[in-house]
């Protein structure tokens, strides 16, 4: 398990993640962005194409790339789809409690913080749904919910996620209509077809 857990002391978990590393400029120095995994792209989900915008490789088995709709940004978004690869032998139990650490630890700073996961005896994989929130630079508040879909790959473990976000005011409507919402979205996750992924 090194290898995720070295990618974890890099990354840290979801928003927080992406808040840090979306200001790094690509691998290469240019705008241009690498599609690392050849995914087959735009990603189509309920019906909106979704664009990568962002791509790394935080260590050598590690691969995380985002994807926004076109009228939105990683840095400022309401919906995200992620999509990581970690290369190697790490066993996916482990992986996912790992994330479980991590939230449960964030509870202590953070109110909203929160986990939960499910594990389909039938396919292997696991589904572990999360909700954050933090204050910006800004000073604006901002809550995010995630929902990770961990499968088996040929190469490893693979990973698709669905992040929500809402910012300032919009927060606690967010927070209130999560309930119907959230099953949705985990309903569908669980039943998406997922893109061929192929580390480079």
């Amino acid at each position: 398990m090194f290898s995720f857990l070295k990618a974890l002391d890099v990354l840290s978990l979801g928003m927080f993640s992406r808040l840090r590393l979306s200001a790094m400029p690509p691998d290469d120095g240019s705008d241009v962005v690498v599609d690392q995994l050849s995914v087959p792209g735009p990603i189509r989900v309920d019906g909106v194409d979704y664009l990568l915008v962002w791509s790394a490789r935080p260590t050598p088995t590690y691969y995380k790339q985002e994807y926004v709709a076109a009228t939105e940004t990683a840095e400022r978004y309401q919906r995200m789809v992620l999509v990581e690869l970690v290369v190697g032998d790490d066993d996916m139990d482990s992986i996912v409690a790992a994330q479980v650490k991590m939230i449960e630890a964030r509870k202590a700073s953070d109110p909203v913080a929160n986990i939960a996961v499910m594990k389909s005896a039938a396919t292997g994989e696991t589904i572990a749904d999360f909700l954050l929130s933090a204050r910006l630079p800004s000073g604006e508040d901002v809550v995010e919910w995630n929902a990770y879909r961990y499968l088996p790959h040929a190469e490893g473990v693979m990973l698709f996620g669905l992040s929500r976000r809402a910012y300032g005011e919009e927060a606690m409507a967010f927070l209130k209509g999560l309930g119907a919402e959230r099953i949705r979205v985990i309903q569908s996750l669980a039943a998406m077809e997922m893109p061929t992924v192929d580390a480079h």
